[in-house]
């Protein structure tokens, strides 16, 4: 007899868009987005999204949770109260004022502002992705603009 697997609440990511990164969950920005690719990666529903990207990794990085063992408890099944809880309890210890300011940063985050190689390779990415009479103010623009939120 076989064990059933877990339900992982998956987006199916070739229909729709995962989370803007600058939804806020268990106080983070990114951290929905992030949710949104993980579970559809474990579904197989990811289309073109890939979880333990570059912008994954800004909020894995900034928490100190590694992508494995968040996927790991992802996989499991949780809903989102519980995966919360969970990042919270896993996550670096940090003052409320350091997370507030580490989201600002991350929402107002300019072009000029990001490492040279995400600064390169947006430069080809903005002109083939997005529409010529949008204008991209800060790195979240490029997602959100993109994925028909602005």
């Amino acid at each position: 007899m076989s064990e059933s697997q877990p339900t992982i609440n998956a987006l199916d990511l070739s229909q729709t868009y995962p989370a803007s990164p600058r939804q806020t969950f268990a106080g983070y920005v990114i951290a929905k987005r992030t949710l949104d690719k993980c579970r559809a990666a474990l579904a197989g529903t990811n289309g073109e999204y890939h979880f333990d990207c570059p912008l994954d990794n800004i909020f894995l990085d900034f928490t100190e949770i590694t992508a494995d063992s968040f996927k790991t408890f992802v996989a499991t099944g949780a809903n989102d109260d519980e995966i919360a809880s969970w990042i919270e309890s896993n996550a670096k210890k940090r003052e409320t004022r350091e997370i507030i300011a580490w989201n600002n940063k991350m929402r107002s985050t300019r072009l000029c502002d990001m490492p040279i190689e995400l600064q390169e390779f947006l430069e080809g990415y903005i002109p083939q992705f997005i529409p010529n009479n949008k204008i991209v103010y800060v790195w979240f623009d490029v997602y959100d603009i993109e994925e028909g939120r602005i």
